[in-house]
């Protein structure tokens, strides 16, 4: 029997393709793709975006301002929808494409799932060089394409029509891939979108994707629960894994049951509510005082769906060298890290599996009591730094504490970089689950406002507004889509905290021993000392077609936060914020530090690290 075909060009083909793929959220069959962020050039205008225009009103295609930042609102808003729902993001070639290589990067580290579609140059290589072709003297195959080799999951260049049939669906289920989830690209070389195929009909048939839950080999439950019977001082780490995994109640519940403290890790952080009884808040350099003094005296570590990256170890000196880990982990590679025991699979999958073998064990009653009393102790230390004062600038403790308080359960906080990732984790007290994204796997300046972007698309049929806390500093990197969510209709409200430059650097900077420089804007390199440019954050916005309201102190913040939320459209706030006044908590970090230098505070610095790393535990 001779196949049906359908003759497309293989732009046509791949828009169809997308088009027919779906998803199951909350029992509800919908689009795995949500929509496309776009800008067009010559590289995509012609025939990529003839075929998304003939299917708009199926597969919406946004208006990005930026490559990157709308490459960085699809991550956003994968997030937002705990990897169950993606969104695509495409550009030209050349400048176009390599803008979104710094949000491929942010995905690949968090592990999150964005398809970045991008045009690229002639395969039959005629016209070359063609306009925005860097060309490779050795290796004319090469393109800028090439960089995101580096930060993809899955990577290709489409250079015959057929290459489709195999290479979308390998992407999908890298993309959905639990073990394997982050970015895919896919680069069409101008030539090959324009050209016609024949295409087996078959290979559109609408398909539902689920995300698979990969079960833990039962040799490694049986050890997972030997070793946890030992455990005197137990600790529970929960990652961003928890949480895409939908295993937050589980968890929750085994540590309830268990009497095991729970601490977060900053992608974990909304796995719970700020009150759970069992919660102790972030663990790390950006962590809570509580738990770090329980880290550091676990005798076993249960690590669920998180990469135990430095922040959340404290450069791995937060842990006794004798501390026993099991590592809960979907990814073979995340399992296996500094020597734990690794059980690999699914977080709920395991969680179920483990409490089932656990029999009636439970941690000693004196665990959970030195929990909840050194928690205790850390949230009346935030009462007491939350209270608003008569100082004349605010600190990010107090301007956080008056944002938590009016902010809604459903609202979600979103943040990014610079010194406001570790004062959201500190500070914040969690209303609703899955409420907080603070972009801190790959520390990206100018997610925050790109990101809330996507987080209004992927919440506006759940209800709640995101609510972006920034600094000057990633302000000035990337704001124009503030513009983009006023031309959408997606509304958040963005409070920048202005502390008069890079702060939170400048404090790494000082703190060890160097002297302030080129970080705060008083301490950069300017023509006229006497008359520094001050940015007017409420007239930038107001041009772009926002609401925008600055307050002169800490008492105009909370009305002018219960004006932005009555407002239709996306509303700034700003407000001075002390450039040196910090939360205090956490462990040291471990960080380059000159072994020679004619400053003496340097050389005290240098002594205090190497006296640091002599603490650090070295996988065993």
């Amino acid at each position: 029997m001779t196949q049906k075909t359908v003759r497309l060009t293989m732009a046509q083909a791949v828009v169809r393709y997308l088009c027919n793929q779906f998803t199951e959220v909350d029992g509800a069959r919908v689009p795995l793709f949500a929509g496309v962020f776009g800008i067009f050039g010559h590289g995509n205008v012609t025939c990529f975006a003839e075929a998304l225009e003939r299917v708009q009103d199926q597969l919406p295609t946004w208006r990005g301002q930026n490559e990157q930042s709308m490459a960085l609102a699809a991550i956003g808003y994968a997030k937002a929808k705990q990897r169950r729902q993606l969104m695509i993001a495409t550009s030209s070639v050349g400048p176009g494409a390599t803008n979104m290589i710094t949000a491929a990067g942010v995905a690949h580290a968090n592990r999150l799932p964005v398809l970045i579609i991008s045009g690229d140059t002639y395969t039959n290589r005629l016209p070359d060089p063609v306009l925005q072709q860097v060309e490779h003297y050795g290796d004319p195959t090469i393109t800028v394409n090439d960089g995101f080799k580096p930060v993809s999951r899955y990577w290709d260049r489409i250079t015959h029509p057929a290459q489709i049939i195999q290479s979308l669906p390998q992407a999908l289920a890298t993309m959905l891939d639990p073990a394997d989830c982050g970015p895919a690209f896919i680069g069409l070389p101008q030539d090959i979108q324009e050209i016609a195929y024949d295409y087996p009909e078959v290979f559109f048939t609408e398909r539902t994707w689920t995300i698979p839950r990969p079960r833990p080999s039962l040799d490694q439950i049986d050890a997972a629960v030997a070793l946890l019977k030992t455990a005197t001082a137990p600790l529970i780490i929960a990652g961003g894994g928890v949480r895409y995994s939908g295993a937050n109640e589980a968890l929750m519940n085994f540590a309830t049951e268990r009497g095991i403290p729970v601490a977060e890790t900053i992608a974990g952080k909304g796995t719970t509510v700020h009150g759970h009884p069992s919660f102790v808040g972030t663990l790390g350099i950006e962590g809570t005082d509580a738990a770090m003094k329980l880290a550091e005296t676990a005798d076993v570590v249960i690590a669920v769906g998180t990469r135990l990256g430095d922040f959340a170890t404290g450069s791995w000196t937060t842990f006794a060298q004798d501390t026993k880990f099991i590592n809960i982990n979907a990814a073979r590679y995340d399992a296996g890290k500094h020597m734990s025991l690794p059980v690999v699979g699914d977080a709920l999958a395991v969680l179920v599996d483990l409490d089932a073998a656990m029999g009636d064990w439970q941690a000693p009653p004196a665990r959970m009591q030195q929990a909840q009393a050194l928690y205790a102790e850390w949230n009346e230390m935030l009462d007491a730094l939350q209270t608003p004062t008569n100082a004349e600038v605010p600190t990010y403790s107090q301007v956080i504490g008056i944002v938590n308080e009016v902010a809604g359960d459903m609202d979600t906080v979103v943040t990014a970089a610079g010194g406001l990732p570790g004062e959201t984790v500190k500070n914040w007290r969690t209303k609703g689950v899955n409420t907080f994204d603070c972009e801190f796997g790959f520390s990206c300046m100018g997610y925050e406002i790109a990101g809330a972007w996507g987080t209004a698309m992927a919440i506006q049929d759940i209800g709640g507004t995101p609510i972006v806390l920034v600094g000057d500093g990633s302000y000035m990197m990337m704001n124009s889509d503030i513009y983009s969510s006023v031309l959408s209709g997606h509304k958040m409200i963005v409070v920048v905290c202005d502390n008069g430059g890079f702060g939170v650097i400048n404090r790494l900077q000082t703190n060890m021993g160097g002297a302030g420089f080129n970080n705060l804007l008083k301490d950069s390199r300017v023509l006229n000392k006497n008359n520094p440019l001050h940015v007017d954050f409420v007239k930038h916005a107001e041009s772009m077609g926002a609401l925008a309201r600055h307050c002169e102190g800490i008492a105009d913040l909370k009305p002018a936060l219960e004006w932005a939320k009555s407002n239709d459209r996306t509303t700034i706030i700003s407000i001075a914020s002390d450039a040196h006044a910090w939360t205090p908590g956490g462990p040291g970090w471990y960080v380059g530090a000159p072994e020679v230098s004619p400053r003496e505070t340097v050389m005290e610095k240098r002594a205090e690290q190497e006296a640091f790393r002599k603490t650090q535990r070295r996988g065993v």
